[in-house]
Protein backbone atom coordinates (compact mmCIF):
# COMPACT_ATOMS: atom_id res chain seq x y z
CA UNK A 1 0.00 0.00 0.00
CA UNK A 2 1.43 3.83 -0.54
CA UNK A 3 -0.39 4.95 2.58
CA UNK A 4 0.21 9.34 3.15
CA UNK A 5 -0.09 10.39 6.55
CA UNK A 6 -1.26 14.25 7.08
CA UNK A 7 -0.13 15.58 10.50
CA UNK A 8 0.01 19.28 12.47
CA UNK A 9 3.23 17.50 14.86
CA UNK A 10 5.58 15.48 13.00
CA UNK A 11 9.40 14.92 14.21
CA UNK A 12 11.73 17.07 15.92
CA UNK A 13 8.36 17.97 18.03
CA UNK A 14 7.97 15.93 20.93
CA UNK A 15 4.66 14.77 21.88
CA UNK A 16 2.19 11.77 21.57
CA UNK A 17 0.62 12.32 18.24
CA UNK A 18 4.41 13.54 16.93
CA UNK A 19 5.64 10.06 17.84
CA UNK A 20 2.42 8.21 17.02
CA UNK A 21 2.77 9.17 13.26
CA UNK A 22 6.70 8.31 13.03
CA UNK A 23 6.24 4.51 14.84
CA UNK A 24 3.49 3.63 12.72
CA UNK A 25 4.93 5.11 9.81
CA UNK A 26 8.72 3.40 11.06
CA UNK A 27 6.22 0.15 11.18
CA UNK A 28 4.62 0.06 8.37
CA UNK A 29 7.61 0.69 5.78
CA UNK A 30 9.12 -2.67 7.48
CA UNK A 31 6.56 -4.47 6.52
CA UNK A 32 6.89 -3.22 2.99
CA UNK A 33 4.15 -0.71 2.39
CA UNK A 34 4.96 3.02 1.14
CA UNK A 35 4.61 6.00 3.28
CA UNK A 36 4.34 9.65 2.81
CA UNK A 37 4.58 11.93 5.97
CA UNK A 38 2.96 15.65 5.20
CA UNK A 39 4.19 17.69 8.16
CA UNK A 40 4.83 21.62 8.86
CA UNK A 41 8.37 22.92 8.30
CA UNK A 42 9.43 22.57 11.83
CA UNK A 43 12.32 24.26 13.44
CA UNK A 44 15.44 21.47 13.33
CA UNK A 45 14.04 18.64 11.41
CA UNK A 46 16.39 16.96 9.24
CA UNK A 47 16.95 18.10 5.52
CA UNK A 48 17.47 14.64 4.32
CA UNK A 49 14.33 13.05 5.55
CA UNK A 50 12.64 9.95 3.69
CA UNK A 51 9.47 10.63 1.85
CA UNK A 52 8.33 13.48 4.10
CA UNK A 53 7.04 16.95 2.40
CA UNK A 54 7.16 19.91 4.81
CA UNK A 55 4.42 22.75 3.80
CA UNK A 56 5.01 26.43 5.08
CA UNK A 57 4.55 26.78 9.02
CA UNK A 58 4.22 29.54 11.34
CA UNK A 59 6.79 28.67 13.91
CA UNK A 60 6.25 29.06 17.90
CA UNK A 61 2.24 28.96 17.01
CA UNK A 62 0.62 31.51 20.25
CA UNK A 63 4.00 30.96 21.90
CA UNK A 64 3.28 27.01 22.22
CA UNK A 65 6.00 24.36 20.86
CA UNK A 66 3.67 23.65 17.63
CA UNK A 67 3.92 24.53 14.40
CA UNK A 68 1.03 25.87 12.15
CA UNK A 69 0.81 24.73 8.55
CA UNK A 70 -0.34 27.35 6.19
CA UNK A 71 -2.10 26.35 2.94
CA UNK A 72 -0.34 23.66 1.12
CA UNK A 73 1.35 24.44 -2.10
CA UNK A 74 1.34 23.05 -5.31
CA UNK A 75 4.40 21.33 -4.49
CA UNK A 76 2.38 19.11 -2.08
CA UNK A 77 0.20 18.21 -5.30
CA UNK A 78 3.69 17.42 -7.57
CA UNK A 79 4.21 14.86 -4.55
CA UNK A 80 1.01 13.55 -4.25
CA UNK A 81 0.96 12.84 -7.61
CA UNK A 82 4.43 10.85 -7.98
CA UNK A 83 3.92 8.92 -5.22
CA UNK A 84 0.28 7.52 -5.97
CA UNK A 85 -1.23 7.16 -3.09
CA UNK A 86 -3.85 4.26 -1.88
CA UNK A 87 -5.25 5.85 1.07
CA UNK A 88 -4.95 9.09 2.98
CA UNK A 89 -5.02 8.87 6.77
CA UNK A 90 -5.54 12.56 8.58
CA UNK A 91 -4.42 13.06 12.45
CA UNK A 92 -5.89 16.23 13.00
CA UNK A 93 -9.48 17.46 11.91
CA UNK A 94 -7.91 21.03 10.92
CA UNK A 95 -5.00 23.11 8.96
CA UNK A 96 -3.33 19.57 7.28
CA UNK A 97 -6.77 17.51 8.33
CA UNK A 98 -8.35 19.72 6.05
CA UNK A 99 -6.10 19.24 3.19
CA UNK A 100 -6.64 15.81 3.99
CA UNK A 101 -10.35 15.42 3.14
CA UNK A 102 -9.88 17.75 -0.02
CA UNK A 103 -6.74 15.34 -1.21
CA UNK A 104 -9.29 12.38 -0.43
CA UNK A 105 -12.07 13.59 -2.18
CA UNK A 106 -10.28 14.96 -5.26
CA UNK A 107 -8.46 11.79 -5.65
CA UNK A 108 -11.79 9.64 -4.92
CA UNK A 109 -8.99 7.92 -1.35
CA UNK A 110 -10.59 6.48 1.90
CA UNK A 111 -9.73 8.47 4.39
CA UNK A 112 -8.61 7.80 7.69
CA UNK A 113 -8.80 9.96 10.88
CA UNK A 114 -7.01 8.95 14.40
CA UNK A 115 -8.96 11.26 17.21
CA UNK A 116 -5.85 11.39 18.80
CA UNK A 117 -6.61 14.45 20.98
CA UNK A 118 -9.47 15.66 23.19
CA UNK A 119 -9.08 18.99 21.58
CA UNK A 120 -11.89 21.15 24.02
CA UNK A 121 -8.90 20.60 26.34
CA UNK A 122 -6.31 22.38 24.70
CA UNK A 123 -8.01 25.43 23.58
CA UNK A 124 -6.11 27.22 25.97
CA UNK A 125 -3.05 27.40 23.18
CA UNK A 126 -5.65 29.66 20.81
CA UNK A 127 -6.41 33.09 21.97
CA UNK A 128 -10.24 32.89 21.47
CA UNK A 129 -10.38 30.05 24.12
CA UNK A 130 -13.97 30.17 25.63
CA UNK A 131 -16.86 27.86 26.59
CA UNK A 132 -18.43 28.42 22.96
CA UNK A 133 -14.98 27.84 21.46
CA UNK A 134 -14.67 24.22 23.46
CA UNK A 135 -17.74 23.17 22.11
CA UNK A 136 -16.99 24.18 18.35
CA UNK A 137 -13.83 22.05 18.34
CA UNK A 138 -15.46 19.15 19.87
CA UNK A 139 -18.66 19.55 17.02
CA UNK A 140 -15.58 20.28 14.68
CA UNK A 141 -14.31 17.42 15.46
CA UNK A 142 -17.10 15.16 15.66
CA UNK A 143 -18.33 16.13 12.13
CA UNK A 144 -14.76 15.78 10.60
CA UNK A 145 -15.07 12.08 11.32
CA UNK A 146 -17.86 11.80 10.10
CA UNK A 147 -16.79 13.03 6.73
CA UNK A 148 -14.31 10.10 7.09
CA UNK A 149 -14.71 6.21 6.25
CA UNK A 150 -12.78 5.11 9.41
CA UNK A 151 -11.61 6.23 12.41
CA UNK A 152 -8.83 5.20 14.94
CA UNK A 153 -9.49 5.89 18.76
CA UNK A 154 -6.55 5.35 20.67
CA UNK A 155 -8.40 3.54 23.34
CA UNK A 156 -11.59 2.62 24.48
CA UNK A 157 -12.66 5.10 26.48
CA UNK A 158 -12.20 7.41 23.45
CA UNK A 159 -14.06 5.25 21.29
CA UNK A 160 -17.15 5.60 23.67
CA UNK A 161 -16.48 9.39 24.26
CA UNK A 162 -17.19 10.03 20.72
CA UNK A 163 -19.58 7.79 19.84
CA UNK A 164 -21.68 9.34 22.58
CA UNK A 165 -20.99 12.80 20.40
CA UNK A 166 -22.68 11.69 17.74
CA UNK A 167 -19.45 9.92 15.36
CA UNK A 168 -21.37 7.37 13.43
CA UNK A 169 -18.02 6.47 11.02
CA UNK A 170 -16.80 2.89 12.17
CA UNK A 171 -14.24 3.19 15.04
CA UNK A 172 -11.66 0.64 15.38
CA UNK A 173 -9.48 1.14 18.51
CA UNK A 174 -5.81 1.53 17.54
CA UNK A 175 -3.40 2.33 20.13
CA UNK A 176 -0.06 3.61 19.64
CA UNK A 177 2.22 0.48 19.91
CA UNK A 178 5.41 0.06 22.44
CA UNK A 179 9.12 -0.87 21.83
CA UNK A 180 8.57 -3.54 24.47
CA UNK A 181 12.12 -5.15 23.44
CA UNK A 182 14.19 -1.91 23.18
CA UNK A 183 12.15 -0.78 26.95
CA UNK A 184 12.83 -3.82 28.38
CA UNK A 185 16.84 -3.37 28.37
CA UNK A 186 17.61 -0.21 29.84
CA UNK A 187 20.43 0.24 32.42
CA UNK A 188 19.16 2.24 35.43
CA UNK A 189 21.97 1.76 37.40
CA UNK A 190 24.08 3.66 35.08
CA UNK A 191 21.24 6.16 34.44
CA UNK A 192 20.84 7.37 38.32
CA UNK A 193 25.21 7.27 38.05
CA UNK A 194 25.24 9.73 35.55
CA UNK A 195 22.65 11.97 36.98
CA UNK A 196 24.04 11.85 40.50
CA UNK A 197 20.74 9.96 41.83
CA UNK A 198 21.87 7.83 44.52
CA UNK A 199 21.84 4.19 44.05
CA UNK A 200 20.16 3.04 47.05
CA UNK A 201 17.31 6.37 46.90
CA UNK A 202 13.35 5.42 46.07
CA UNK A 203 12.42 7.03 42.76
CA UNK A 204 9.24 8.38 42.24
CA UNK A 205 9.44 9.33 38.04
CA UNK A 206 7.61 11.16 35.43
CA UNK A 207 8.43 11.44 31.98
CA UNK A 208 6.75 13.60 29.09
CA UNK A 209 5.69 17.33 27.96
CA UNK A 210 5.49 19.62 30.86
CA UNK A 211 2.29 21.43 29.90
CA UNK A 212 -0.73 22.58 31.90
CA UNK A 213 -3.01 20.56 30.54
CA UNK A 214 -1.66 17.52 32.00
CA UNK A 215 -2.31 18.21 35.51
CA UNK A 216 1.35 18.93 37.10
CA UNK A 217 0.23 21.16 39.72
CA UNK A 218 -1.25 18.63 41.64
CA UNK A 219 1.46 15.49 40.51
CA UNK A 220 3.92 18.07 41.61
CA UNK A 221 2.18 18.22 45.39
CA UNK A 222 1.03 14.74 45.65
CA UNK A 223 4.79 13.84 45.00
CA UNK A 224 6.02 16.87 47.64
CA UNK A 225 3.86 15.39 49.96
CA UNK A 226 5.24 12.15 49.25
CA UNK A 227 9.09 13.13 50.06
CA UNK A 228 8.20 15.04 53.19
CA UNK A 229 7.68 11.83 54.58
CA UNK A 230 9.72 9.80 52.33
CA UNK A 231 13.49 10.90 52.91
CA UNK A 232 15.48 8.52 51.22
CA UNK A 233 12.99 9.14 48.00
CA UNK A 234 13.32 11.67 45.63
CA UNK A 235 12.00 12.53 42.21
CA UNK A 236 13.09 12.35 38.39
CA UNK A 237 11.27 14.28 36.40
CA UNK A 238 11.71 13.98 32.25
CA UNK A 239 10.44 16.33 29.59
CA UNK A 240 10.08 20.27 28.94
CA UNK A 241 7.29 22.45 28.72
CA UNK A 242 6.07 25.56 30.51
CA UNK A 243 4.82 24.06 33.43
CA UNK A 244 8.51 23.02 34.68
CA UNK A 245 8.92 26.70 36.90
CA UNK A 246 5.33 25.38 38.35
CA UNK A 247 6.75 22.19 39.67
CA UNK A 248 10.01 23.69 40.64
CA UNK A 249 8.37 26.35 42.70
CA UNK A 250 5.84 23.68 44.63
CA UNK A 251 8.91 21.93 45.66
CA UNK A 252 10.99 24.56 46.50
CA UNK A 253 8.35 26.03 49.03
CA UNK A 254 8.33 22.74 50.66
CA UNK A 255 12.38 22.43 51.16
CA UNK A 256 12.45 20.02 48.55
CA UNK A 257 14.38 21.22 45.48
CA UNK A 258 17.63 19.32 46.76
CA UNK A 259 15.26 16.33 45.68
CA UNK A 260 14.48 16.78 42.49
CA UNK A 261 16.57 15.28 39.21
CA UNK A 262 15.38 16.91 36.49
CA UNK A 263 16.31 15.00 33.05
CA UNK A 264 15.35 17.27 30.31
CA UNK A 265 14.40 15.67 27.09
CA UNK A 266 15.58 11.82 26.43
CA UNK A 267 16.04 10.08 23.18
CA UNK A 268 16.70 6.78 22.25
CA UNK A 269 18.69 4.64 24.98
CA UNK A 270 18.44 7.17 27.42
CA UNK A 271 14.08 6.84 27.70
CA UNK A 272 14.82 3.33 28.32
CA UNK A 273 17.49 4.04 31.14
CA UNK A 274 15.76 6.66 32.86
CA UNK A 275 12.55 4.34 32.68
CA UNK A 276 14.59 1.82 33.93
CA UNK A 277 15.94 3.76 37.11
CA UNK A 278 12.50 4.86 38.44
CA UNK A 279 10.43 2.72 41.04
CA UNK A 280 7.22 3.79 40.00
CA UNK A 281 5.58 5.85 37.35
CA UNK A 282 3.40 8.94 38.97
CA UNK A 283 1.01 10.17 36.62
CA UNK A 284 -2.02 12.69 37.21
CA UNK A 285 -2.75 13.94 33.66
CA UNK A 286 -6.96 13.52 32.69
CA UNK A 287 -6.65 15.03 29.36
CA UNK A 288 -4.90 11.45 27.40
CA UNK A 289 -6.54 9.83 24.81
CA UNK A 290 -4.13 6.74 25.25
CA UNK A 291 -1.74 6.12 28.35
CA UNK A 292 1.50 5.08 26.03
CA UNK A 293 3.99 6.35 28.54
CA UNK A 294 2.01 4.11 31.06
CA UNK A 295 3.05 1.14 28.75
CA UNK A 296 6.29 2.46 27.97
CA UNK A 297 7.00 2.67 31.87
CA UNK A 298 5.58 -1.03 32.07
CA UNK A 299 7.59 -2.66 29.60
CA UNK A 300 10.74 -1.78 31.95
CA UNK A 301 8.89 -3.03 34.57
CA UNK A 302 7.94 -0.14 36.38
CA UNK A 303 4.78 0.24 38.15
CA UNK A 304 2.21 3.31 37.69
CA UNK A 305 0.34 5.22 40.35
CA UNK A 306 -2.16 7.22 37.81
CA UNK A 307 -5.96 8.52 38.34
CA UNK A 308 -8.54 7.12 36.77
CA UNK A 309 -8.71 8.44 33.41
CA UNK A 310 -9.55 8.09 29.70
CA UNK A 311 -6.27 6.62 28.68
CA UNK A 312 -5.43 5.45 31.80
CA UNK A 313 -7.69 2.69 32.86
CA UNK A 314 -6.90 1.00 30.05
CA UNK A 315 -3.30 0.25 30.76
CA UNK A 316 -3.01 0.35 34.82
CA UNK A 317 -4.94 -2.36 36.73
CA UNK A 318 -5.22 -1.62 40.21
CA UNK A 319 -2.83 -3.72 42.98
CA UNK A 320 -1.88 -5.76 39.18
CA UNK A 321 0.19 -3.71 37.89
CA UNK A 322 0.18 -0.42 39.92
CA UNK A 323 -2.53 1.47 41.66
CA UNK A 324 -5.76 3.32 39.94
CA UNK A 325 -7.29 5.93 42.47
CA UNK A 326 -10.84 7.40 41.58
CA UNK A 327 -10.02 9.68 43.81
CA UNK A 328 -8.04 12.76 43.07
CA UNK A 329 -6.47 14.23 46.67
CA UNK A 330 -3.05 14.54 47.26
CA UNK A 331 -3.42 12.20 50.21
CA UNK A 332 -4.87 9.40 47.96
CA UNK A 333 -1.81 9.60 45.47
CA UNK A 334 0.67 10.17 48.15
CA UNK A 335 -0.85 6.93 50.07
CA UNK A 336 -0.58 5.55 46.96
CA UNK A 337 2.83 5.99 46.39
CA UNK A 338 3.63 4.88 49.70
CA UNK A 339 1.61 1.31 49.39
CA UNK A 340 4.44 0.76 46.65
CA UNK A 341 7.74 1.77 48.31
CA UNK A 342 6.10 -0.16 51.69
CA UNK A 343 5.58 -3.47 49.67
CA UNK A 344 7.47 -6.51 50.32
CA UNK A 345 10.47 -7.25 47.57
CA UNK A 346 8.57 -10.55 46.18
CA UNK A 347 5.46 -8.65 46.11
CA UNK A 348 6.94 -5.59 44.30
CA UNK A 349 8.91 -7.94 41.88
CA UNK A 350 4.95 -9.43 41.40
CA UNK A 351 3.58 -5.93 40.68
CA UNK A 352 6.80 -5.38 38.11
CA UNK A 353 5.69 -9.02 36.35
CA UNK A 354 2.47 -7.56 36.16
CA UNK A 355 3.38 -4.22 34.78
CA UNK A 356 5.90 -6.35 31.97
CA UNK A 357 3.05 -8.47 30.68
CA UNK A 358 -0.13 -5.45 30.48
CA UNK A 359 2.99 -4.00 28.26
CA UNK A 360 3.07 -6.52 25.36
CA UNK A 361 -0.33 -6.59 24.80
CA UNK A 362 0.26 -2.72 23.57
CA UNK A 363 3.34 -3.91 21.44
CA UNK A 364 4.16 -2.28 17.99
CA UNK A 365 3.60 -4.83 16.14
CA UNK A 366 0.31 -5.97 17.51
CA UNK A 367 -0.80 -2.17 16.56
CA UNK A 368 0.30 -1.62 13.44
CA UNK A 369 -0.76 -5.26 12.62
CA UNK A 370 -4.00 -3.89 13.69
CA UNK A 371 -4.40 -0.58 11.64
CA UNK A 372 -3.18 -2.61 8.37
CA UNK A 373 -5.98 -4.63 8.88
CA UNK A 374 -8.56 -1.90 8.87
CA UNK A 375 -6.94 0.03 5.98
CA UNK A 376 -6.96 -3.68 4.10
CA UNK A 377 -10.83 -3.68 5.15
CA UNK A 378 -11.11 -0.37 3.62
CA UNK A 379 -9.31 -0.62 0.12
CA UNK A 380 -11.19 -4.17 -0.28
CA UNK A 381 -14.98 -2.86 0.31
CA UNK A 382 -14.35 0.44 -2.09
CA UNK A 383 -15.37 -0.63 -5.94
CA UNK A 384 -13.87 2.15 -7.48
CA UNK A 385 -14.00 2.66 -10.86
CA UNK A 386 -11.34 4.79 -12.20
CA UNK A 387 -12.47 7.17 -14.86
CA UNK A 388 -10.66 7.56 -17.82
CA UNK A 389 -7.60 9.17 -18.25
CA UNK A 390 -9.62 12.93 -20.45
CA UNK A 391 -12.37 12.94 -17.41
CA UNK A 392 -10.10 12.69 -14.74
CA UNK A 393 -8.93 16.29 -13.85
CA UNK A 394 -12.92 17.34 -14.29
CA UNK A 395 -13.72 14.37 -11.90
CA UNK A 396 -11.10 15.66 -9.56
CA UNK A 397 -12.38 19.34 -9.44
CA UNK A 398 -15.61 17.55 -8.74
CA UNK A 399 -14.61 15.60 -5.82
CA UNK A 400 -12.78 18.98 -4.90
CA UNK A 401 -15.91 21.37 -4.75
CA UNK A 402 -17.54 18.72 -2.66
CA UNK A 403 -14.57 18.45 -0.03
CA UNK A 404 -14.99 22.37 0.11
CA UNK A 405 -18.43 22.51 0.47
CA UNK A 406 -18.41 19.55 3.06
CA UNK A 407 -15.72 21.57 4.61
CA UNK A 408 -17.61 24.88 4.88
CA UNK A 409 -20.57 23.30 5.88
CA UNK A 410 -18.94 21.53 8.48
CA UNK A 411 -17.09 24.52 9.58
CA UNK A 412 -20.61 26.66 9.35
CA UNK A 413 -22.63 23.82 11.51
CA UNK A 414 -20.00 23.33 14.19
CA UNK A 415 -19.87 27.14 14.55
CA UNK A 416 -23.90 27.34 14.88
CA UNK A 417 -24.46 24.82 17.63
CA UNK A 418 -21.69 26.02 19.53
CA UNK A 419 -23.19 29.19 19.91
CA UNK A 420 -26.93 27.63 20.50
CA UNK A 421 -25.43 25.59 23.02
CA UNK A 422 -26.04 27.05 26.99
CA UNK A 423 -22.78 27.57 28.86
CA UNK A 424 -22.63 24.44 30.32
CA UNK A 425 -23.89 21.66 28.00
CA UNK A 426 -23.02 18.73 30.13
CA UNK A 427 -21.75 16.62 27.22
CA UNK A 428 -18.77 14.45 27.54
Amino acid sequence: MNIVMMTNTYLPIVGGVAHSVATFTEDYRARGHRVLVVAPQTEGAPPDEQDVVRVPAIQHFNGSDFAAPLPAPGRLHEALDAFRPDLIHAHHPYLLGMTALRVARSRDLPLVFTHHTRYELYTHYVPADSPAFRRFVIELATRYANLCDQVFAPSESIAELIRARGVRTPIAVVPTGVDVARLARGDGAAFRARHGIPPDAFVVGHLGRLAPEKNLAFLAEAVACFLRQAPSAVFLLVGLGPAEQAIRHTLARAGLLDRLYHAGVLRGRAVADAYHAMDVFAFTSRSETQGMVLAEAMAAGVPVVGLDAPGVREVVRDRVNGRLLHEETVNAFCGALHWVARLPAETRERLREGARATAREFSRERSAGRALACYERLLAGRRRQRPAAEYEQWERLRHLLRAEWEIVKGLAASAASALAEPEDDGRP
